[in-house]
């Protein structure tokens, strides 16, 4: 499940049914242990799933939920859901193990069955999991997810290997089901649950994501006062920022790519407060006609605000990201060494 704005939810017009639920068993606290004992397991991890996106919900809105649930309630304060949140409510009525079973599900991939969260794991995680199993059991697991999904993961295993299971995903017979539920259980013990406790998100990651949105004055204000009583924090988080200047890691064709999709007088004010190489890197992109076009307009521009060149820099930083997140191109890490791999 996506994770949910932050801001207050104030009508619950604006819950799903599993979020719904979510509120009424924070509202109800210790006492919701009956309802949540008559749940089966697949509901206890959609309802905690969705607790623990909920975020925060305006008084109104729970107050509304509670008049349509229980009678007898008529208001309440807001709440907060969380992971936490929900891992304390679970530890009240379930067996620790079952908790951790639960919080690892809900921080792991998503999807109800084990083969939609497997089609939901990076191709090579998997394929790095994978390289070490016997060519017959990758041919079931690759036989049971999506095909587009499965040639990732092939495409990412040593030759030798993936032509071997795909050999044998050739000979392949159906497969008993006593065989299936023992290797998702495997799956489930050895591999989605080391992958979900090493996937919580590094805090300084999270905060790159939001200095990265800062305008320039902000973030350098920020930083300059963090670099004052955490030098080391700082340049953690400035080695993990994606920045305008970093799109002078891509090679042409993604600079091509971006040239064609951001429209042509947003790029003219971005690139009016960039530096000399990387307005050179993107006129050298283009025709010589499109290059002598865009000076123009760029000196035709004079002076323009610097929040409004910002906002147009990082407006093309969003649509990198865009990009790279369907497979156009590629971005590189703005603190590692090498360059944009294509």
């Amino acid at each position: 499940m996506a994770r949910r704005d932050r801001r207050a939810i104030d009508t619950s017009e604006r819950l799903t049914g599993a979020e719904k639920a979510a509120v009424v068993l924070l509202a109800l606290g210790d006492e919701s242990k009956p309802i949540w004992s008559m749940m089966d397991e697949d509901e206890i991890k959609e309802v905690s799933s969705a607790m623990s996106n909920l975020g925060n919900v305006a008084s109104g809105a729970v107050e509304t939920l509670m008049l349509e649930f229980v009678e007898m309630m008529s208001s309440t304060g807001s709440l907060m859901g969380s992971y936490d949140a929900t891992q304390r409510m679970l530890a009240k009525f379930l067996p620790e193990d079952k908790v951790d079973g639960v919080m690892e599900e809900i921080r792991g991939p998503a999807g109800r069955t084990m083969w939609d969260k497997l089609g939901n794991v990076n191709e090579t995680v998997l394929a790095n999991y994978l390289k070490n199993e016997y060519p017959q059991t990758v041919a079931v697991i690759l036989s049971k997810i999506r095909s587009d999904h499965s040639a990732q993961v092939l495409g990412a295993l040593p030759e030798e290997f993936a032509l071997e299971v795909v050999s044998r995903m050739l000979r392949m017979e159906p497969v008993q089901r006593e065989i299936l539920d023992k290797i998702e259980e495997t799956l489930r013990t050895e591999f989605m649950s080391n992958l979900a406790r090493t996937s919580k998100r590094d805090s300084h990651e999270m905060m790159a994501e939001i200095f990265n949105n800062f305008d320039r004055q902000t973030e350098n204000r920020f930083l300059a006062s963090l670099e004052e009583r955490n030098r080391d924090a700082a340049e953690r988080i400035r080695a993990l920022m994606f920045v305008f200047e970093d799109l002078s890691k891509l090679d042409p064709g993604g600079v091509q790519t971006l040239i064609r999709t951001v429209e042509k007088d947003q790029l003219a004010l971005a690139l009016k407060g960039a530096s000399d190489s990387l307005r050179d890197l993107f006129f050298s992109n283009m025709s010589e006609r499109a290059a002598k076009i865009m000076r123009e307009d760029m000196a035709a521009m004079g002076p323009v605000r610097l929040k409004d060149v910002d906002a147009a820099q990082q407006a093309m930083v969003a649509t990198a990201k865009d990009l790279a997140g369907r497979g156009e191109i590629m971005l590189a890490d703005s603190g590692g060494d090498d360059e944009l791999i294509y």
